[in-house]
């Protein structure tokens, strides 16, 4: 038996937990051999594709193209470049794009540089692993060597951007940011320092509740391999503001696509 499964990763799983969630879903499938081809972060969903039976051969679908719809929350900034990280500034009005932050002035800011930066993106470049990834340095991954304090060098690959979509700037103010980053985080299962990084966001949002941030929605085709959280970080160090992944749906995967 060799078969693809398209399944959707839930917001919080790991792709293993997506695998166990299957197998209890359809019993036919709970002694099978299984692979997932493609990770996706606990804080990304969307599309999964999962090699069932006969798992030689995987590579030839480790390579493939993938798009995602994503958001941009610009003016804040955790050492894994998502909301599932600790903030890495200690100013708590940096975490709001600029002191207007919300007015229109900084709202057409935002899309403006959102716009007129897409071409500066596209094409063939490099791009650094985050701290907070799996690749392994000296034998260890590098979020082990995040975690434990120590700095390493990131290594570069090359990554290419098909295209990228500015689909526009919604606003949200910090109490519901707070409601909803807190909702985000308790999804998730295992040890990702949870309670710290929780606890870190009340301290540096609860006087925040009534300011306002800027989000902004983008899709993006690329290659594989490429980071979404990587080219937001960029993003918001190109702004001089700041920026961490709000929100990331893998939409397509090679030639198979969401609706399942």
């Amino acid at each position: 038996m060799r078969e693809i499964i398209q399944i959707y990763k839930k917001l919080g799983e790991t792709p293993l937990q997506a695998l166990d969630r299957l197998r209890l879903e359809r019993q036919g499938l709970r002694d099978e051999r299984m692979t997932y081809l493609g990770r996706l972060d606990p804080m990304a969903e969307g599309l999964l594709l999962v090699l069932v039976g006969d798992t030689r051969g995987k590579e030839e679908y480790l390579n493939l193209d993938k798009v995602y719809e994503f958001e941009v929350l610009w003016g804040v900034e955790t050492d894994t470049y998502d909301t599932l990280g600790l903030v890495t500034s200690a100013d708590t009005d940096s975490l709001a794009l600029y002191p207007q932050a919300g007015s229109d002035a900084t709202r057409e800011l935002v899309s403006a540089f959102a716009t007129n930066s897409i071409s500066s993106w596209l094409g063939i470049r490099k791009q650094s692993y985050p701290p907070y990834s799996s690749k392994k340095i000296s034998g260890k991954q590098l979020f082990e060597w995040a975690r434990a304090g120590e700095k390493v060098e990131s290594p570069e690959r090359e990554i290419i951007i098909y295209s990228l979509e500015h689909l526009g700037e919604r606003i949200i103010k910090g109490d519901e940011l707070l409601q909803n980053i807190v909702e985000k985080i308790s999804k998730v299962r295992g040890d990702f320092r949870q309670e710290m990084i929780i606890a870190e966001w009340r301290k540096n949002l609860e006087d925040q509740k009534d300011k306002e941030f800027v989000i902004s929605k983008f899709v993006v085709h690329v290659s594989s391999g490429t980071y979404i959280r990587g080219l937001v970080h960029e993003m918001g160090e190109k702004l001089g503001s700041g920026a961490l992944v709000y929100s990331i749906v893998r939409t397509k995967v090679g030639k198979f696509s969401l609706p399942l």
